[in-house]
Protein backbone atom coordinates (compact mmCIF):
# COMPACT_ATOMS: atom_id res chain seq x y z
CA UNK A 1 0.00 0.00 0.00
CA UNK A 2 2.72 2.19 0.82
CA UNK A 3 4.63 1.65 -2.35
CA UNK A 4 1.17 2.29 -4.32
CA UNK A 5 1.11 6.13 -2.49
CA UNK A 6 5.30 6.70 -3.64
CA UNK A 7 4.30 5.82 -7.53
CA UNK A 8 1.25 7.93 -7.32
CA UNK A 9 3.63 11.17 -7.18
CA UNK A 10 6.07 9.54 -9.37
CA UNK A 11 3.53 8.81 -12.34
CA UNK A 12 2.24 12.49 -11.76
CA UNK A 13 5.60 13.87 -12.64
CA UNK A 14 6.15 11.63 -15.53
CA UNK A 15 2.82 12.18 -16.88
CA UNK A 16 3.56 16.56 -16.82
CA UNK A 17 6.90 15.74 -18.05
CA UNK A 18 5.83 14.54 -20.97
CA UNK A 19 2.97 17.18 -20.99
CA UNK A 20 6.00 20.02 -21.03
CA UNK A 21 8.44 17.82 -23.52
CA UNK A 22 4.72 17.55 -26.25
CA UNK A 23 4.20 21.61 -25.25
CA UNK A 24 7.96 22.28 -26.16
CA UNK A 25 7.49 20.31 -29.36
CA UNK A 26 4.41 22.33 -30.55
CA UNK A 27 6.51 25.77 -30.02
CA UNK A 28 9.65 24.58 -31.77
CA UNK A 29 7.51 22.87 -34.92
CA UNK A 30 5.17 26.16 -34.67
CA UNK A 31 8.30 28.83 -34.78
CA UNK A 32 9.68 26.04 -37.95
CA UNK A 33 6.45 26.58 -39.79
CA UNK A 34 6.54 30.26 -39.37
CA UNK A 35 10.04 30.44 -40.66
CA UNK A 36 10.01 28.29 -43.61
CA UNK A 37 6.04 30.17 -44.37
CA UNK A 38 8.23 33.44 -44.43
CA UNK A 39 11.00 32.11 -46.57
CA UNK A 40 8.80 32.91 -50.25
CA UNK A 41 8.18 36.27 -48.94
CA UNK A 42 11.93 36.78 -47.74
CA UNK A 43 12.98 35.68 -51.20
CA UNK A 44 10.25 37.67 -52.99
CA UNK A 45 12.24 41.24 -51.15
CA UNK A 46 15.04 39.79 -51.71
CA UNK A 47 14.41 39.85 -55.57
CA UNK A 48 12.83 43.00 -56.12
CA UNK A 49 15.62 44.53 -53.32
CA UNK A 50 18.24 43.41 -55.97
CA UNK A 51 16.61 44.41 -59.01
CA UNK A 52 15.91 48.10 -57.76
CA UNK A 53 19.68 48.15 -56.46
CA UNK A 54 20.64 46.98 -60.18
CA UNK A 55 18.38 48.98 -62.49
CA UNK A 56 18.34 52.63 -60.28
CA UNK A 57 21.15 53.88 -62.49
CA UNK A 58 18.24 53.97 -65.30
CA UNK A 59 15.91 54.67 -62.72
CA UNK A 60 18.11 58.23 -62.00
CA UNK A 61 19.15 59.35 -65.47
CA UNK A 62 15.55 58.59 -66.61
CA UNK A 63 12.26 59.64 -65.57
CA UNK A 64 9.71 56.73 -64.20
CA UNK A 65 7.44 58.04 -66.66
CA UNK A 66 9.53 58.43 -69.43
CA UNK A 67 10.40 54.85 -69.59
CA UNK A 68 6.90 53.16 -69.31
CA UNK A 69 5.77 55.18 -71.50
CA UNK A 70 8.58 55.63 -74.33
CA UNK A 71 8.46 53.91 -77.43
CA UNK A 72 11.94 54.13 -79.10
CA UNK A 73 14.53 51.31 -78.01
CA UNK A 74 17.96 52.59 -79.10
CA UNK A 75 20.21 51.85 -76.26
CA UNK A 76 23.38 53.14 -78.61
CA UNK A 77 21.73 56.54 -78.09
CA UNK A 78 20.42 56.54 -74.63
CA UNK A 79 16.91 56.07 -75.65
CA UNK A 80 15.28 52.87 -73.07
CA UNK A 81 11.33 52.87 -74.03
CA UNK A 82 9.50 50.26 -71.95
CA UNK A 83 6.28 50.87 -73.50
CA UNK A 84 6.44 48.61 -76.91
CA UNK A 85 7.63 45.75 -74.72
CA UNK A 86 5.46 45.84 -71.83
CA UNK A 87 2.31 46.14 -74.96
CA UNK A 88 3.92 42.97 -76.34
CA UNK A 89 3.65 41.19 -73.49
CA UNK A 90 -0.16 41.89 -72.40
CA UNK A 91 -0.78 41.58 -76.37
CA UNK A 92 0.84 37.92 -75.70
CA UNK A 93 -0.94 37.14 -72.84
CA UNK A 94 -4.34 38.16 -73.21
CA UNK A 95 -4.92 36.29 -76.96
CA UNK A 96 -2.97 33.19 -75.09
CA UNK A 97 -5.66 33.14 -72.69
CA UNK A 98 -8.86 34.02 -75.01
CA UNK A 99 -7.44 31.17 -76.96
CA UNK A 100 -6.52 28.75 -74.12
CA UNK A 101 -9.74 29.26 -71.57
CA UNK A 102 -12.80 28.17 -73.67
CA UNK A 103 -11.09 24.96 -74.44
CA UNK A 104 -9.73 24.37 -71.31
CA UNK A 105 -12.97 24.82 -69.40
CA UNK A 106 -14.92 22.60 -71.77
CA UNK A 107 -11.99 19.92 -71.81
CA UNK A 108 -12.30 20.15 -68.29
CA UNK A 109 -15.82 19.78 -67.54
CA UNK A 110 -16.35 17.04 -70.18
CA UNK A 111 -13.66 14.55 -68.44
CA UNK A 112 -15.87 15.18 -64.91
CA UNK A 113 -19.14 15.00 -65.89
CA UNK A 114 -19.24 12.81 -69.07
CA UNK A 115 -16.02 10.96 -69.96
CA UNK A 116 -15.91 7.55 -68.95
CA UNK A 117 -13.21 5.88 -66.38
CA UNK A 118 -11.22 4.59 -68.83
CA UNK A 119 -10.71 7.68 -71.04
CA UNK A 120 -9.93 9.76 -67.54
CA UNK A 121 -7.44 6.87 -66.82
CA UNK A 122 -5.94 7.62 -70.18
CA UNK A 123 -6.25 11.42 -70.53
CA UNK A 124 -4.88 12.48 -66.76
CA UNK A 125 -1.51 11.31 -67.21
CA UNK A 126 -1.31 12.33 -71.21
CA UNK A 127 -2.22 16.15 -69.71
CA UNK A 128 0.42 15.74 -67.09
CA UNK A 129 2.73 15.06 -69.96
CA UNK A 130 1.86 17.93 -71.96
CA UNK A 131 2.54 19.72 -68.49
CA UNK A 132 6.39 18.69 -68.46
CA UNK A 133 7.25 19.57 -71.89
CA UNK A 134 10.55 21.80 -72.16
CA UNK A 135 9.25 25.44 -73.25
CA UNK A 136 11.74 24.81 -76.20
CA UNK A 137 10.31 22.21 -77.73
CA UNK A 138 7.12 24.05 -77.78
CA UNK A 139 8.97 26.93 -79.35
CA UNK A 140 10.61 23.97 -81.87
CA UNK A 141 7.08 23.26 -82.65
CA UNK A 142 5.74 26.63 -83.09
CA UNK A 143 8.80 27.81 -85.19
CA UNK A 144 8.16 25.06 -87.51
CA UNK A 145 4.26 24.19 -87.50
CA UNK A 146 2.12 27.80 -86.62
CA UNK A 147 4.13 29.93 -88.46
CA UNK A 148 4.24 28.66 -91.58
CA UNK A 149 0.54 27.90 -91.38
CA UNK A 150 -0.28 31.53 -89.77
CA UNK A 151 1.60 32.92 -93.20
CA UNK A 152 0.53 30.53 -95.88
CA UNK A 153 -3.52 29.91 -94.31
CA UNK A 154 -4.63 31.69 -91.08
CA UNK A 155 -3.27 35.18 -91.80
CA UNK A 156 -4.39 35.59 -95.57
CA UNK A 157 -7.77 34.10 -94.56
CA UNK A 158 -8.13 36.47 -91.87
CA UNK A 159 -7.46 39.37 -93.51
CA UNK A 160 -9.28 39.07 -96.83
CA UNK A 161 -12.50 38.55 -94.88
CA UNK A 162 -11.85 40.45 -92.00
CA UNK A 163 -9.51 42.76 -93.27
CA UNK A 164 -11.61 45.81 -92.11
CA UNK A 165 -10.75 45.09 -88.25
CA UNK A 166 -7.92 46.61 -87.59
CA UNK A 167 -7.65 43.63 -85.24
CA UNK A 168 -7.73 41.40 -87.99
CA UNK A 169 -5.82 43.45 -90.61
CA UNK A 170 -1.77 43.06 -91.56
CA UNK A 171 0.83 43.67 -93.62
CA UNK A 172 3.44 41.42 -92.14
CA UNK A 173 4.63 38.81 -94.90
CA UNK A 174 6.45 36.67 -92.51
CA UNK A 175 4.12 34.35 -89.91
CA UNK A 176 6.03 35.66 -87.19
CA UNK A 177 3.33 37.59 -84.99
CA UNK A 178 1.36 37.69 -81.56
CA UNK A 179 -0.81 35.59 -82.76
CA UNK A 180 1.88 32.34 -83.32
CA UNK A 181 3.24 33.27 -80.33
CA UNK A 182 -0.48 33.47 -78.54
CA UNK A 183 -1.21 29.74 -80.25
CA UNK A 184 2.14 28.40 -78.63
CA UNK A 185 1.10 29.63 -75.52
CA UNK A 186 -2.49 28.79 -75.37
CA UNK A 187 -1.34 24.81 -75.62
CA UNK A 188 0.98 25.60 -73.15
CA UNK A 189 -0.74 26.71 -70.07
CA UNK A 190 -4.01 24.09 -70.90
CA UNK A 191 -2.40 21.61 -68.92
CA UNK A 192 -2.46 23.88 -66.17
CA UNK A 193 -5.91 24.98 -66.39
CA UNK A 194 -7.07 21.96 -67.04
CA UNK A 195 -5.38 20.12 -64.14
CA UNK A 196 -6.64 22.80 -61.58
CA UNK A 197 -9.88 22.44 -62.95
CA UNK A 198 -10.68 19.16 -63.55
CA UNK A 199 -9.51 18.75 -59.44
CA UNK A 200 -11.37 21.57 -58.19
CA UNK A 201 -14.79 20.33 -59.96
CA UNK A 202 -14.22 16.41 -58.63
CA UNK A 203 -14.92 17.76 -54.97
CA UNK A 204 -18.10 18.94 -56.08
CA UNK A 205 -20.46 16.08 -53.64
CA UNK A 206 -21.94 13.50 -56.06
CA UNK A 207 -24.89 14.15 -54.13
CA UNK A 208 -25.06 17.82 -55.44
CA UNK A 209 -25.62 16.30 -58.51
CA UNK A 210 -27.73 13.34 -57.86
CA UNK A 211 -29.71 15.52 -56.05
CA UNK A 212 -30.31 17.97 -59.65
CA UNK A 213 -30.64 15.61 -61.65
CA UNK A 214 -33.49 14.00 -59.72
CA UNK A 215 -35.46 17.09 -59.98
CA UNK A 216 -35.20 16.69 -63.27
CA UNK A 217 -32.35 18.87 -64.62
CA UNK A 218 -30.06 17.98 -67.73
CA UNK A 219 -26.72 16.55 -67.34
CA UNK A 220 -25.71 19.99 -68.65
CA UNK A 221 -28.21 21.84 -66.35
CA UNK A 222 -26.62 20.47 -63.51
CA UNK A 223 -23.37 21.55 -64.81
CA UNK A 224 -24.50 24.98 -65.29
CA UNK A 225 -26.52 25.38 -61.99
CA UNK A 226 -25.24 23.43 -59.46
CA UNK A 227 -21.75 22.86 -60.25
CA UNK A 228 -19.99 25.45 -61.74
CA UNK A 229 -20.92 28.39 -59.68
CA UNK A 230 -19.35 26.14 -56.23
CA UNK A 231 -16.00 25.71 -58.45
CA UNK A 232 -15.74 29.38 -59.89
CA UNK A 233 -13.63 30.36 -57.10
CA UNK A 234 -11.18 27.60 -57.97
CA UNK A 235 -11.70 27.71 -62.01
CA UNK A 236 -10.91 31.33 -61.56
CA UNK A 237 -8.00 30.67 -59.37
CA UNK A 238 -6.60 27.86 -62.48
CA UNK A 239 -6.88 30.62 -65.35
CA UNK A 240 -4.81 33.07 -62.68
CA UNK A 241 -2.32 30.35 -62.48
CA UNK A 242 -2.27 29.84 -66.38
CA UNK A 243 -1.89 33.68 -67.16
CA UNK A 244 1.09 34.33 -64.56
CA UNK A 245 2.75 31.16 -66.39
CA UNK A 246 1.79 33.35 -69.94
CA UNK A 247 3.10 36.30 -68.75
CA UNK A 248 6.97 35.03 -67.83
CA UNK A 249 7.11 32.81 -70.75
CA UNK A 250 10.88 32.95 -72.57
CA UNK A 251 11.96 30.79 -74.91
CA UNK A 252 8.50 29.55 -76.74
CA UNK A 253 7.62 32.95 -77.26
CA UNK A 254 10.57 34.23 -78.31
CA UNK A 255 10.94 32.04 -80.82
CA UNK A 256 7.91 32.54 -82.82
CA UNK A 257 7.11 35.99 -81.90
CA UNK A 258 8.94 38.36 -84.03
CA UNK A 259 10.69 40.39 -81.78
CA UNK A 260 10.38 43.88 -83.58
CA UNK A 261 10.37 46.76 -80.67
CA UNK A 262 7.23 48.49 -82.26
CA UNK A 263 4.03 48.74 -80.53
CA UNK A 264 1.05 46.18 -82.39
CA UNK A 265 -1.88 47.32 -83.99
CA UNK A 266 -3.17 43.79 -84.70
CA UNK A 267 -2.75 40.11 -83.41
CA UNK A 268 -0.72 39.55 -86.80
CA UNK A 269 1.90 42.01 -85.83
CA UNK A 270 4.99 40.74 -84.52
CA UNK A 271 6.15 41.95 -81.14
CA UNK A 272 8.56 42.25 -78.28
CA UNK A 273 7.89 40.81 -74.86
CA UNK A 274 9.50 41.89 -71.75
CA UNK A 275 11.19 38.33 -71.42
CA UNK A 276 12.72 38.10 -75.01
CA UNK A 277 13.81 41.64 -74.82
CA UNK A 278 15.94 40.38 -71.49
CA UNK A 279 16.72 37.04 -72.73
CA UNK A 280 17.77 38.09 -76.08
CA UNK A 281 20.16 41.04 -75.07
CA UNK A 282 21.11 40.26 -71.32
CA UNK A 283 25.06 39.39 -71.91
CA UNK A 284 25.41 41.47 -75.18
CA UNK A 285 26.71 44.70 -75.92
CA UNK A 286 26.89 45.77 -71.95
CA UNK A 287 29.37 48.19 -72.64
CA UNK A 288 26.98 50.85 -73.65
CA UNK A 289 26.22 52.84 -70.48
CA UNK A 290 23.11 51.85 -69.11
CA UNK A 291 22.17 48.96 -70.61
CA UNK A 292 22.53 46.50 -68.16
CA UNK A 293 20.29 48.51 -65.60
CA UNK A 294 17.77 49.07 -68.27
CA UNK A 295 17.56 45.32 -68.52
CA UNK A 296 17.30 44.58 -65.10
CA UNK A 297 14.67 47.48 -65.34
CA UNK A 298 12.50 45.81 -67.64
CA UNK A 299 12.91 42.55 -65.56
CA UNK A 300 11.69 44.56 -62.50
CA UNK A 301 8.75 46.04 -64.30
CA UNK A 302 8.16 42.51 -65.91
CA UNK A 303 8.21 41.24 -61.59
CA UNK A 304 5.94 44.44 -60.55
CA UNK A 305 3.81 43.46 -63.65
CA UNK A 306 3.28 39.57 -62.43
CA UNK A 307 2.52 40.93 -58.74
CA UNK A 308 -0.20 43.56 -59.59
CA UNK A 309 -1.89 41.02 -61.49
CA UNK A 310 -1.97 38.05 -59.07
CA UNK A 311 -2.85 40.46 -56.00
CA UNK A 312 -5.76 42.02 -58.35
CA UNK A 313 -7.10 38.70 -59.12
CA UNK A 314 -6.23 37.58 -55.48
CA UNK A 315 -8.91 40.41 -54.36
CA UNK A 316 -11.36 39.28 -57.01
CA UNK A 317 -11.36 35.77 -56.09
CA UNK A 318 -11.88 37.66 -52.21
CA UNK A 319 -15.18 39.25 -53.77
CA UNK A 320 -16.46 36.20 -55.36
CA UNK A 321 -16.36 34.47 -52.41
CA UNK A 322 -17.95 36.71 -49.97
CA UNK A 323 -20.73 37.45 -52.87
CA UNK A 324 -21.07 33.54 -52.63
CA UNK A 325 -21.05 32.76 -48.88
Amino acid sequence: MAEELMAKPTRARKTLGTLLGRRETDRLASRLFLLLSTVPLILFVVILAALVQRSWPIIQNHSLWDLLTGQVWKPAQGLFGFYPFIIGTIWVTVVAMVLAVPPCLLVAIYLVEYAHTPLRTVMKPLLDILASIPSVVYGVWGLVAIVPWVQSSLSPFLNRWLGFIPLFHTENPTGFSIIAGSIVLAVMVAPFIIAVTYEVMQTVPEGLRHASLAMGATRWQTVRYAVLPQTLPGILAGIVLGASRALGETMAVLMVVGNVAKVPASIFDPAYPLPALIANNYGEMLSIPLYDAALLGAALVLLLMVLIFNVASTLVLRQILRRSA
